[in-house]
């Protein structure tokens, strides 16, 4: 019987093998740019339900400077993985989907019941669908490089902030009273579907990979010049911003169909490789 089960002594000299890898800081800083993101996000949540939506909407635009960062910084430090592509979906989705959906509800949309909860759902939910359905593009190896300078639809960051322009206008003393509730249902609705449409919008993901000397300096001084606007005047900026980024929708779709024709043009006179081979 005792040769069944032989008495075991392990070496006390031998090393224990690690049974994880270590992993580079480089991995780790863009997803901790994304949970101090999230972070804020649900931090927007609970200020929402106790009734300070001005800090709950700063906020979620600061979520969305750092959704802006994170993915820079993981292409800048060659730290891109799977795990942060994926909880940045996650985060993008409490606080760009959840985070307005519920400041919406909790200052305006709770006077019309359930309607009001319905379209916050709605919100939340073509935030949901639209992050994934980006995910699901990302891996389509037949797009074409010239859609890289485009979104399918409204991007999360960008549907969350124009979403919240009725309590920027709010906040400026320009209306959020219980008769503009009906509107803010409707405007909301019209985000909402905007984000899960199939309309192009600006990417910008390609600008700025080179800057040339000349404009160098410029840069410099409206970056600078933005920034203080932003921080002196915060609501008037986004009030701004927002309504221009809905203003250049339909000249980003005119500039799309554009060159999808011309690409479809270029793919018709193009002659056939057995075509070619004949010719020559």
């Amino acid at each position: 019987m005792d040769d069944l089960f032989p008495p075991f002594a392990p070496d006390p000299n031998e090393p224990r093998p690690r049974r994880f890898k270590p992993v580079p800081f480089r991995m780790i800083a863009p997803n901790m740019i994304t949970l101090m993101a999230l972070c804020l996000g649900l931090t927007a949540i609970r200020l929402a339900f106790e009734g300070k939506f001005e800090p709950a909407v700063i906020a979620v635009v600061a979520a969305g400077v750092l959704d802006g960062i994170d993915g820079r910084v993981a292409r800048l430090l060659k730290g891109t993985s799977r795990f942060g592509a994926e909880l940045d979906s996650l985060a993008d989705f409490v606080n760009f989907g959840c985070a307005p959906a519920l400041i919406l509800y909790g200052f305006a949309l709770f006077h019309l019941k359930s309607a009001g909860w319905i379209v916050a759902l709605i919100f939340a939910i073509a935030m949901a669908l639209r992050l994934a359905r980006f995910n699901a593009m990302l891996d389509d190896p037949n797009r074409p490089e010239w859609k890289k300078d485009f979104f399918v639809g409204m991007p999360a960051p960008a549907g969350a902030l124009t979403a919240m322009l009725p309590l920027y206008l709010h906040f400026l003393g320009l209306g959020g009273d219980t008769w503009a509730a009906p509107a803010i249902l409707i405007y909301v609705l019209a985000i909402a579907l905007l984000v899960v449409s199939t309309v192009p919008t600006f990417s910008g993901k390609t600008m700025g990979k080179r800057v040339p000397r000349s404009l160098v300096l410029p840069i410099f001084l409206f970056g600078v010049a933005a920034f203080g606007i932003l921080i002196s005047y915060p609501f008037e900026a986004l009030v701004a911003v927002s309504g221009g980024y809905l203003l250049t929708i339909p000249v980003v779709a005119a500039q799309y169909r554009r060159r999808a024709k011309a690409e479809l043009a270029a793919a018709v006179d193009e002659p056939s490789g057995p075509a070619a081979i004949g010719e020559g």
